[in-house]
């Protein structure tokens, strides 16, 4: 019916015909384009042309000063039965509390209770929002500034070799970092700080580290802290010093439980130029990647991160533009008008 209706039409009027075909064209050619800013299901729109065209958002960051720190000394030598070497690094006087086989489920539910009941900013806060469902505990005291190694290990009349199988009830070890004097707390708005940390046992072979850490504010919220990716040169040194083989195992095991992300980012020496222009220096980090790879005169260029090509949902920077100036003193012998 269409065929023959259009065929009368060009024996009426060619030109009338040729208009006609060309404004049914365009119109369709703008529909599938999305010129008119319509979101048209058709085949040919994928998710990436619908996703770059959404403006990324400046992400709002309040900034805050953390009083804790806590690594692990030497992971390749922790084990259950040997103990493992912490090192706080405080810049306050602060009490480490280790907290052996603590119940999985009842952590995280202290870490509700401190946004809903009661804050924990002591030791015997956690305890009691965990109703003591942990192996053996053990505290030290840290002072200011120092960088002094703390060793924690189980009794041996504890006779424990491992915590069972995956996936557990019992985290090998949780530590919590306090401060030692209550009047600090005013000046801080994070008040303790709470570390997971898996420790290699008979049963799960997966080297130590640190699993989650978690820091807890004065006004109720916590937050778990993530690693800031940035880029490194191509001759930097792999992370650790095992094998292919046993971080192949690492990743497996991590995969195994969903505590690895899809990618294992290992860098070793961070580089602070700009990885588009390498002449800025580096400032914004990209979410939900992480990456830290772009200056201030690049981000606004970019909407999928040049490293990893996943699409920038938000970004937000490392310091602002008047730390920026206070950083960067002016050269002498300039002359200013």
């Amino acid at each position: 019916m269409a065929a023959v209706f259009l065929v009368m039409l060009y024996e009426y009027s060619p030109l009338f015909y040729i208009a006609l075909v060309f404004t049914c064209f365009v119109v369709t050619a703008g529909l599938v384009l999305g010129w008119f800013g319509l979101e048209v299901p058709v085949i040919l729109r994928n998710s990436e042309e619908i996703e770059f065209n959404t403006r990324v958002s400046k992400k709002e960051m309040k900034q805050v000063k953390n009083p804790f720190g806590l690594a692990i000394t030497n992971p390749a030598s922790a084990s259950i039965t040997n103990g493992i070497a912490l090192m706080p690094d405080c810049i306050e006087e602060s009490i480490l509390t280790c907290y052996w086989g603590c119940d999985v489920q009842e952590l995280y539910e202290a870490l509700q209770k401190h946004v809903y009941i009661s804050r924990i900013n002591t030791p015997q806060a956690l305890e009691d929002a965990i109703y003591s469902k942990y192996i053996y505990r053990e505290q030290h005291f840290v002072k200011k500034n120092s960088k002094e190694e703390k060793y924690c290990q189980l009794p041996s009349d504890a006779k424990i070799e491992d915590f069972g199988i995956v996936p557990r009830s019992q985290y090998p070890l949780v530590a919590l970092l306090t401060l030692a004097d209550e009047d600090s707390q005013e000046l801080y708005d994070i008040i303790s700080m709470v570390t997971v940390i898996h420790i290699p046992d008979k049963k799960y072979k997966l080297s130590c580290r640190i699993l989650y850490q978690y820091v807890l504010l004065a006004q109720g919220q916590f937050h778990d802290l993530k690693q800031l990716f940035m880029s490194a040169n191509n001759n930097t040194p792999s992370l650790s010093n095992s094998s292919a083989g046993e971080q192949s195992t690492d990743r497996h095991l991590l995969e195994k439980v969903g505590l690895a992300e899809s990618e294992v980012e290992q860098y070793e020496e961070n580089s602070k130029d700009c990885v588009v222009c390498q002449n800025g220096k580096v400032n914004w980090v990209l979410l939900p990647c992480r990456h830290t790879c772009l200056c201030d005169g690049c981000v606004k260029y970019f909407q999928q991160c040049p490293m990893c090509r996943q699409f920038v949902h938000e970004y937000f920077a490392l310091c602002s533009q008047k730390e920026q100036d206070k950083e960067t003193p002016k050269s002498e012998g300039t002359v200013t008008s």
